[in-house]
């Protein structure tokens, strides 16, 4: 979508500020996502140095399943579309995964 800057000029001057503001709460959250996810991903790093030394699966698709289910649900009481939370959920478990997987060659090559 493309606005000109004509457009923006002729803008009652308190839309704009509006604007602004929910953009700016919208850079914050965006900010706050991104740190939450470096953290999630922080633990299932060490998750999957745990499995590759015990020789677990990098998968646990019960697992998955459940917090499918889990994250459905919290997305339904947050007013958000289940399945959007789930396309979403279902993007990290798949890296999740690729790393665990990646982790678990490392480690039975020798370079943990």
């Amino acid at each position: 979508m493309t606005t000109s800057n004509a457009a923006a000029s002729d803008t009652d001057p308190a839309v704009v500020g509006e604007l602004t503001r929910l953009r700016d709460s919208i850079d914050n959250i965006d900010a706050a996502v991104v740190h939450m996810l470096a953290e999630r991903f922080k633990c299932t790093q060490q998750v999957g140095r745990l499995k590759a030394e015990h020789r677990l699966p990098p998968a646990d698709p019960g697992r998955e399943a459940r917090q499918i289910a889990r994250l459905r649900a919290l997305a339904e009481d947050a007013k958000l579309d289940p399945a959007f939370a789930e396309k979403f959920l279902t993007f990290i478990i798949a890296e999740v995964i690729r790393h665990h997987e990646s982790i678990a060659d490392d480690t039975a090559g020798g370079r943990s």
